[in-house]
């Protein structure tokens, strides 16, 4: 009989628990990057604009919301509820002044536009 162990398993188990009692919900989120700008994708279900709030500071990306609690007794609660807070950490600094926000679906969409410095340039090369 083999046994695996997973390292550091306790520590997970303590931060579930720990997110769990301060009703803390983890917001997750795919970041894509191109030559111009990063595109930030997450999922809000049942969220609108208004519930949203979105911070923007050199590099860092800030989103906050919160979920609406329902009352009463569930067989079954796995829906989020309550504050989530999800702060980002981008490679390079982002154009606050162009960011745009949409959100469809449930699901919202941040286009974040790269300062200049931090794009790409095409260098031509000249031929004698």
């Amino acid at each position: 009989m083999s046994y695996y162990i997973r390292p550091y398993a306790h520590r997970r188990n303590m931060m579930r628990r720990m997110a769990a009692q301060n009703n803390i919900f983890t917001l997750r989120v795919d970041v894509l990057e191109e030559d111009e700008n990063f595109i930030l994708t997450t999922a809000v279900p049942g969220l609108s604009a208004d519930d949203l709030n979105i911070q923007i500071l050199d590099n860092v990306v800030r989103i906050e919301g919160e979920y609406k609690t329902s009352d009463g007794e569930h067989l079954l609660r796995e829906l989020p509820e309550g504050k989530f807070i999800r702060t980002l950490r981008l490679p390079s600094e982002v154009d606050a002044d162009n960011v745009e926000a949409k959100i469809k679906t449930g699901v919202l969409t941040l286009s974040l536009p790269k300062v200049e410095s931090a794009r790409p340039k095409q260098i031509k090369i000249l031929a004698k």
